[in-house]
């Protein structure tokens, strides 16, 4: 078994990380300080015939203008996203919410991943590199399955999934296709729930038991299953790992050292013997 390649990292002009970090924060700042009432259920409530006007007269404006929503929300790890999904749901519908949401939330999930990679991971990789070298390489290895188990639990915020896995070796592109498979049954189910929303009101003045029903629990349900059942298929489809190069040869040294051991015992007129 051949060992993965070392990780070779680019430094970056510290100046320039903190002006991409200083620009994160305020936009951030700006964001949720300028947009924070407008995104809440009340605000929203408030205005649903003109949202629903709007959305009849520039659908595909209005869809744009939500994908982009979404994406800077996720992106920038702000409050709101399970909002906007339900919102997303009642607006556009079941299909057309869910395939809005799904890629506008691994869109923004991908610029959190980047973002921490740009910022965090050489200083990480730099400080903790030789303690981190057997845990790299098993991500290296099974990144994708890890991650896609991450995705499907519905405890692990996502926000730490983007920040963590931004360290790691995982490439973008699987992070991507990852991402949106894994997250794509907790989006159709949360979709499903604002689609089911008679109107926002209802929904802003009851929360969360204005729109539960039945098959929406059952929904539930089996979002919360869906983990436990891969975890069992995968464990007994799944082909064991091979032991890593570097623990076959410390067995094969032990091995060895066993055996001249024994030889010398045998050879020893006092019974004892000598390990080197």
């Amino acid at each position: 078994m051949e060992t993965p390649p070392p990780l070779v990292h680019v430094s970056t002009r510290p100046w320039k990380k903190l002006l991409v970090l200083v620009a994160i924060v305020a936009a951030a700042a700006i964001g949720y300080t300028q947009f924070r009432d407008s995104l809440t259920l009340q605000y929203l409530a408030a205005k649903e015939g003109e949202l629903r006007s709007l959305q009849q007269d520039h659908a595909i404006l209005v869809y744009c203008v939500a994908f982009l929503a979404y994406v800077v929300v996720t992106g920038l790890s702000l409050p709101g996203a399970t909002a906007l999904t339900l919102i997303c749901g009642w607006l556009f519908g079941f299909w057309r919410g869910t395939l809005l949401v799904s890629f506008a939330s691994t869109t923004g999930a991908t610029v959190a991943f980047l973002v921490s990679r740009f910022l965090l991971r050489d200083s990480i990789q730099r400080k903790f590199g030789d303690r981190l070298a057997t845990f790299n390489q098993a991500l290296e290895r099974e990144g994708a399955f890890y991650l896609f188990m991450l995705r499907l639990i519905p405890a692990v915020p996502f926000f730490v999934i983007n920040v963590v896995m931004g360290l790691t070796p995982v490439r973008t592109r699987t992070y991507w296709w990852v991402s949106q498979l894994g997250m794509l049954p907790g989006t159709a189910v949360y979709v499903y729930a604002g689609s089911s929303v008679p109107d926002l009101a209802t929904l802003a003045d009851k929360g969360a038991t204005g729109i539960l029903s039945p098959q929406l629990l059952v929904a539930f349900a089996l979002l919360g299953l869906v983990p436990l059942v891969l975890k069992k298929v995968i464990q007994r489809f799944r082909p064991a790992v091979a032991p890593p190069e570097s623990a076959a040869g410390h067995e094969s040294t032990i091995n060895n050292h066993s055996v001249e051991a024994v030889r010398g015992h045998g050879n020893s007129s006092t019974g004892a013997f000598n390990v080197d």
